[in-house]
């Protein structure tokens, strides 16, 4: 076969040719890198925002401190939790005049909360007397809200139940109800504690159509309530020095602190994390 011969014209197409597909894989894997570079700094913008303000812009509360232990817990426990979704608790032990809503957030200013629960009702009778004012101040700040009863273990479930219905009235948008249980019954079997509980958690399930989370401390959890609630939103306190609240278990919420020094607060509050991020919190809450 007679070898095809190239001209000096056409071998200058074909040259013109391959230098622009050079170029243009050359532009392809750039703008690929690029895209690469600014979502990789989308991702870590938080944590980046984060060590920053840690090392070049910290703040200091005017007048809340924690001791250099608790600091430093605080402070790890943030770190490995920069991708999750934070959040804090308020009853009438904080003063309406301490919270400015419109400028909360800790990491040194880096970490916005995204939702606040709060105290609503506790016991057969009794409810929190600053829940009204808070429950509105959040909504008009748009805060994701959640309302919680503080079970006491020796009264009435059902009496108990109707007291938070009647003053808690959840809209779409807000957490499903929480029941605060974190007393041990003196009149009581553990037995009976369970079957009360569930009955509080039934009367207020049907009322609004969604399982209430369970908040608790990982003791009172893993002695008494553990493989009794394993389909309900699991809410854990554990002040210790660990990764997370409980080695064993799933867990939607974990109160990590009650010395929380928020921005915008002038008093402590409980910090409390989300194990997700914001879209998957609003997921989690009442159509």
């Amino acid at each position: 076969m007679t070898p095809k011969k190239y001209t000096k014209k056409t071998a200058k197409q074909v040259h013109k040719s391959r230098r622009k597909k050079y170029f243009f894989r050359r532009w392809v894997i750039l703008v690929i890198l690029m895209i690469a570079l600014v979502g990789t700094g989308l991702y870590l913008r938080q944590s980046i925002s984060y060590y920053y303000a840690l090392y070049f812009n910290k703040f200091k509360h005017k007048k809340l401190h924690n001791s250099e232990k608790e600091a430093a817990r605080i402070q790890r426990i943030l770190a490995s939790n920069l991708d999750k979704t934070y959040g804090f608790d308020v009853s009438h032990y904080q003063n309406r005049e301490d919270i400015k809503w419109d400028s909360l957030s800790i990491g040194n200013k880096t970490i916005p909360l995204e939702f606040v629960v709060m105290r609503a009702t506790m016991g057969n009778r009794s409810a929190d007397k600053h829940f009204d004012e808070f429950w509105e101040s959040a909504k008009k700040h748009d805060l994701i809200r959640g309302a919680y009863h503080f079970y006491r273990a020796d009264e009435d479930p059902v009496i108990q139940a109707n007291n938070f219905l009647e003053n808690v009235k959840l809209e779409s948008g807000d957490l499903p109800p929480i029941l605060d249980i974190e007393k041990i019954p003196k009149r009581k079997t553990s037995k009976k504690l369970i079957e009360d509980l569930k009955i509080w958690c039934k009367i207020v399930e049907d009322a609004y159509g969604e399982k209430p989370i369970i908040y608790t401390y990982y003791h009172y959890y893993k002695d008494f309530l553990k493989g009794e609630f394993e389909d309900y939103p699991l809410w854990l306190a554990n002040y210790n020095d660990v990764p997370s609240p409980s080695p064993d278990d799933e867990w939607d919420f974990w109160q990590f602190t009650e010395n929380g020094i928020v921005h915008g607060i002038n008093a402590k509050v409980d910090l409390d994390i989300y194990n997700g991020n914001s879209w998957s919190l609003k997921r989690l809450t009442l159509d």
